[in-house]
């Protein structure tokens, strides 16, 4: 049976994610940035929270672990080279490790970058990835404890999924992403298409997310430092993709 998630809002513009596992009854919080909306959306649905699958171990995604796991002694998930960091941790895990939930099997993606040991779940079967804030649709995560190099390498690691993946990531900043993005490149058909399609979904109240990796490899310009039109246009031609990368992001840090 093919796996199901309910998205909704955390905080001010956090969002939380669940992913059942029919088959079981198993489900699993998406990191846990408050416990009071991970249990409304467990009222909600009906499911069971059976595990908290943790990406770094900012308080934005953590806060909520200690309640939930003191209501429903949930396992929690987290990435090994942050456990030490994060509150209550069953298991640790990196890159090429497997997690499971109920009939549902994970494949943990090293993402370093916004955090050091920053990972990602990839659940192929369901053509699933939950990216934490490495990537944003049409964005990418703040290098706050890593480096351009490491976050830029992280990024094509996640561009190289498939392209009908559909990805959820932490924060709703699409809109504002793409405000940004229209700088690098203007003439971007794709960006401009999300950009009408981002309207619409806001006006409507709706999520921008999930999407997938396929439309961000279109319109996405952090995905694209290694474009030849991309880097002319930050006035970096012939520079390492990591370089471009480097300067669109140092951009998007002052816009």
């Amino acid at each position: 049976m093919a796996a199901q998630t309910y998205l909704f809002r955390c905080l001010t513009d956090n969002f939380g994610v669940l992913l059942h596992d029919p088959e079981s009854g198993a489900t699993a919080s998406i990191d846990a940035p408050e416990a009071a909306p991970v249990e409304a959306a467990l009222a909600a649905t009906g499911w069971r929270l059976t595990d908290i699958l943790v990406t770094h171990h900012h308080g934005d995604h953590t806060a909520g672990i200690p309640a939930l796991k003191q209501h429903h002694g949930c396992r929690v998930v987290a990435p090994r080279n942050e456990a030490q960091r994060i509150a209550l941790v069953n298991e640790t895990v990196g890159e090429g490790d497997t997690v499971r939930l109920g009939s549902l099997a994970g494949r943990v993606i090293d993402t370093p970058g916004h955090t050091a040991g920053h990972i990602s779940y990839f659940f192929p079967t369901d053509k699933l990835a939950f990216v934490g804030d490495t990537l944003f649709s049409i964005g990418c995560g703040r290098v706050i404890e890593g480096n351009p190099q490491m976050m830029w390498q992280s990024l094509t690691k996640l561009r190289a999924l498939p392209d009908d993946t559909r990805f959820y990531c932490g924060h709703e900043y699409t809109q504002s992403n793409i405000r940004f993005a229209k700088t690098i490149e203007p003439n971007n058909k794709a960006l401009a298409a999300r950009a009408e399609e981002v309207e619409r979904l806001l006006a409507a109240n709706k999520p921008t997310i999930p999407a997938t990796i396929g439309a961000e490899k279109a319109a996405n310009p952090f995905l694209r430092a290694d474009l030849a039109e991309v880097a002319q246009s930050v006035g970096l031609t012939g520079s390492p993709a990591w370089k471009v990368f480097a300067e669109i992001r140092d951009r998007k840090n002052r816009f």
